[in-house]
């Protein structure tokens, strides 16, 4: 989607209108003095970071313990010496909207502390979390993962303009060893009508706080470890760099670090990755850090009826004139793309990754003794043809150039990806149709879940055409075997959604399940998207 230029031009005096349409009061859930709660992120082994938000500036406390009793703001008895107990002072502060992290260490593997924030007489509420095993355990592995949570509030109705995250709710009622909030963890630029961008450091400060108001957000990030990692609505709608430039990345950046437990590192971004047992390693790819500008900023890649980018260019000819028509274009837009857009999409100088993250994962990915490698991605890394500039299709050559390299030299992987607004589970293949070249499966599967909350895929497609039920034909072309479409084995574009995985020394798992804990249907009628089980090799 591209951002009309006075839609940008709201950011002066946003957060001001902002505030006007939130909630004036924090659940009463929390304590007096930690309205936002807390959350533990980064876990490993031996080490987690933990944050909070303080009401005001000053010194803040935080205990750890593996007791409860000893993770209180209560001094210690006398002769006590705080025995079991982990303490950091750090500071709160207006330049990081009072809130503080603080990164404990010399933690024991595979065990369950509790942690609490303490600032005068206040205290936030009573977080836990459990430290990964070490490589040795050979024990399963369980997480959830989801994203792209909006929790604006209509200004015409001051309700939330979707749900109230339940999603997140179930996934924290799992029990998890621990749980993913992978990509658009907030909203810079709501869809929804009134509500104005927030483009600058305050505004998105204000942002984050907006979305934990609500309970089941912050249960989650209270009740287990979560990893966070960020896309583009953090920064801005199918953001990158070269478009939008580097003054939106900065303040984008800050205030998602400001507001989640992760670490960033200037050469390679948010890339991460983490060891739970012998059976999973996680890897956390940065999909906006580093990215080219989109092929899509070429007036190559326009469609010369509509004159906006070309939602299906790749799609062979033979498909693309019946789907065009279906969705609400005039016959004439069915016309081939230019040669121009092509080699747009194919450049090899384009990057999604940049060098060195590309590197860096490579060699790390390629050297995991982990017996399964969970990428956690951005972006789908599956052929879906739709719209493809923002997805890794549209950086194709670093797309086959990394396929190929997984190929050859990487075995039980498996992509979690969200940012669709929809539930897919397909085969990655460097090619999917005979006008590509010769259809080759990696064997690796894509799994995209979600959304928390946010219009669903089928619900935008059907609102951007202007045709109603135009997500269904885009859907036939994602289910419909091959050669008439890709095969997808699930295809459910309507549902709000996490995903469960499971992994042991034998098989992975993934199950995904709608806010309310059921198996996600593909349609309201059926089937159920089957279970994703990938046996060990």
């Amino acid at each position: 989607m591209r951002i009309a230029a006075a839609r940008l031009g709201w950011s002066a005096g946003s957060a001001a209108l902002l505030m006007l349409i939130v909630p004036s009061v924090v659940a009463a859930a929390e304590p007096a003095g930690f309205a936002y709660g807390v959350a533990a992120g980064e876990v490993t082994p031996t080490s987690a970071m933990l944050w909070t938000r303080a009401a005001r500036p000053g010194a803040v406390v935080l205990k750890v313990s593996r007791a409860v009793a000893k993770a209180g703001c209560s001094p210690a008895p006398a002769g006590a010496g705080g025995v079991g107990v982990l303490q950091r002072t750090r500071t709160a502060a207006d330049a990081s909207d009072n809130t503080v992290r603080a990164t404990v260490t010399r933690l024991v593997p595979a065990t369950r502390y509790f942690y609490r924030f303490c600032q005068g007489t206040s205290h936030s509420r009573l977080g836990r979390f459990k430290t990964a095993p070490t490589s040795r355990f050979a024990g399963p592995i369980r997480f959830a993962v989801s994203g792209d949570a909006d929790g604006a509030i209509n200004p015409a109705t001051g309700a939330p303009a979707y749900n109230r995250f339940e999603v997140y709710r179930r996934m924290a009622a799992l029990n998890n060893d621990f749980n993913v909030n992978l990509g658009d963890v907030m909203y810079s630029d709501s869809a929804v009508a009134g509500v104005p961008p927030a483009l600058s450091l305050t505004d998105k400060w204000a942002k984050y706080r907006l979305n934990l108001t609500y309970p089941n957000l912050r249960r989650l990030r209270g009740s287990a470890g979560l990893y966070s990692h960020w896309d583009d609505h953090e920064f801005i709608d199918n953001f990158s760099v070269p478009v939008f430039g580097q003054g939106l990345f900065r303040a984008g950046a800050k205030a998602f670090l400001d507001y989640n437990p992760a670490r960033y590192k200037p050469s390679t971004g948010l890339y991460r990755r983490f060891r739970w047992g012998r059976n999973v390693e996680l890897f956390f790819l940065d999909e906006r850090a580093f990215r080219s500008a989109p092929a899509s900023a070429t007036p190559a890649c326009n469609n010369p009826v509509t004159a906006l980018p070309d939602p299906l260019p790749r799609l062979p000819e033979r498909l693309r004139t019946s789907l065009v028509t279906q969705i609400g274009l005039p016959p004439a837009a069915a016309a081939s793309v230019s040669p121009a857009c092509q080699a747009a999409l194919n450049d090899p100088s384009r990057t999604m990754l940049g060098r060195p993250q590309l590197q860096a994962f490579e060699r790390a990915v390629q050297r995991s003794k982990a017996t399964f490698k969970v990428i956690l991605n951005e972006v789908p890394m599956q052929g879906l043809y739709w719209d493809p500039y923002d997805r890794w299709e549209g950086y194709a050559a670093e797309r086959r150039s990394l396929l190929t390299f997984l190929k050859a030299r990487v075995r039980n992987l498996v992509f979690l990806t969200t940012d669709f607004h929809a539930n897919m589970i397909d085969q990655v293949r460097l090619s999917s149709f005979a006008e590509d070249g010769p259809t080759l499966n990696t064997g690796f599967y894509d799994v995209v879940v979600g959304p928390v909350a946010l219009k669903t895929f089928a619900v935008d497609t059907d609102l951007k055409t202007g045709i109603p039920g135009a997500s269904n034909y885009v859907r036939a072309l994602f289910k419909a075997p091959p050669p008439l479409g890709l095969g997808l084995r699930c295809a459910a574009l309507n549902t709000y959604s996490y995903a469960q995985v499971v992994a042991t020394s034998k098989r992975l798992t993934v199950a995904l399940a709608d806010a309310q804990g059921r198996p996600v249907n593909e349609t309201p009628s059926g089937p159920a998207c089957r279970r994703l089980t990938i046996p060990r090799r």
